[in-house]
């Protein structure tokens, strides 16, 4: 067996493997529409330790939280670059509120749900539900990409997704830190920490997605303009250093920076056709490594004993997520923006389309790293949400908007 914290040879031989089999099943899912994440899932397994016993990535390991916590820091700076502001100036509030009081309706209702099925302490248990409450951008934009939906919905959701992954980031990383200094869970101070961590991190996240911004377009200081995508990785993960130091969200950092980077026309900072292009082509690349890595590795760290333990309760409380928590943190947000003014099917849609991903898997992982008390539990859980949601939600949402009349011909941007 090839173990992922052995050699540099056995390491680099694991990403070979990985990443080689990723991309062919990647390819595989194409014509039959299967959410390649799923598949990715399923190729861990089989690599792993449960079965054909080929690599062995403990979670533990420093090379997987090198793995995880970079990719989580490129796929939100991407998701990031994602976002528009043109989009943001017409649905706002909802966005504002469900990745902020959306977040937070499923984080308690999971919460709840599991501190009553499971036994476990309050504080442990609103963990796991911030764990699971955040949405997918790199799941859910490419079920878009095949599934193209009403334009202002598809990027409201696809909004929401990058925003709520950085939100709930924080928020565990607020219990996390709750349940290592040994502390009971107060209000005040744990919401005082979210708002200074998640706001120092946007400041720091600005200041680097200008900077970028700056020195690569033409109209700024542009001497850069050749190394744009050199320059945006340096962004993302500088932005995430930064305000790790100064104990603020690195996620969240990198969030605000590919935010600014994505939206260089607003400060007169617009990139050159060429810069955007080479732009766009290493960030995927580099977001579909990453997400290869990542689920891969995740199925290989899926402990069966665990899973089969709580497999009932653990799927009571993702059908939990999916059919409570997902539709009343929707219904508590949507329908008090005014502006938007969203059709019943609108709203019926988003409450049924939401796929657990990366970050949630990223964030398991971590938990499993801190030794947080029962991490393993909580890492079968999230499994269980991510395969769930994937495979019940992600493959129906053709279906589904379909039969809701939300369903678009025209891909977004070919509007």
């Amino acid at each position: 067996m090839l173990h992922l914290v052995g050699s540099w040879e056995q390491t680099l031989m694991i990403l070979f493997i990985i990443v080689g089999l990723g991309l062919i099943v990647s390819k595989l899912t194409e014509k039959p529409r299967i959410p390649d994440v799923a598949v990715f899932l399923v190729l861990g397994i089989l690599l792993g330790p449960q079965v054909l016993h080929l690599v062995d990535a403990p979670s533990q390991s420093q090379v997987n939280q090198f793995i995880l916590y970079l990719g989580a820091t490129l796929i939100l700076f991407d998701g990031g670059r994602a976002v528009q502001f043109d989009v943001l100036k017409r649905v706002y509030t909802s966005i504002a509120l469900l990745v902020t009081v959306g977040v937070v309706v499923s984080a308690l209702i999971v919460g709840t749900t599991a501190h009553f099925l499971l036994g476990s302490s309050w504080v442990w248990s609103l963990l796991l539900g911030g764990i699971v409450a955040s949405t997918d951008p790199a799941t859910l934009i490419p079920v878009f990409e095949r599934v193209p939906v009403i334009a202002r919905l598809q990027q409201t959701m696809e909004t929401e997704s990058a925003f709520n992954d950085a939100t709930a980031s924080v928020l565990v990383a607020t219990l996390m830190t709750t349940l290592a200094t040994h502390a009971g869970l107060h209000m005040g101070p744990a919401v005082g920490q979210f708002f200074q961590e998640s706001l120092i991190g946007l400041a720091v996240g600005v200041v680097f997605g200008l900077i970028a911004l700056w020195s690569v377009s033409r109209r700024g200081w542009g001497v850069l303009h050749e190394y744009g995508s050199i320059v945006m990785f340096v962004a993302a993960i500088g932005s995430y250093v930064m305000a790790d130091k100064i104990h603020a969200s690195g996620f969240m950092a990198a969030f605000a920076a590919g935010v600014i980077t994505g939206n260089g026309k607003t400060f007169g900072w617009p990139l050159a056709e060429d810069t955007h292009i080479h732009i766009e082509h290493f960030d995927s690349v580099m977001t579909t490594i990453m997400r290869i890595l990542i689920f891969v590795l995740l199925g290989t760290q899926v402990n069966f004993v665990v899973v089969y333990h709580y497999l009932w309760l653990g799927l009571l409380i993702v059908a939990v997520l999916m059919f409570v928590a997902r539709p009343a943190s929707v219904a508590s947000c949507v329908f008090f923006d005014r502006i938007a003014k969203w059709d019943k099917r609108e709203v019926a849609f988003m409450m049924w389309v939401r796929e657990t991903g990366v970050i949630p898997a990223a964030l398991a992982g971590s938990a499993v790293a801190a030794k947080i008390p029962q991490a393993d539990v909580i890492m079968a859980i999230t499994f269980l949400a991510i395969l769930s949601t994937i495979l019940v939600q992600a493959t129906t949402t053709g279906v589904v908007a379909k039969r809701l009349g939300v369903n678009r011909d025209v891909p977004l941007e070919d509007l």
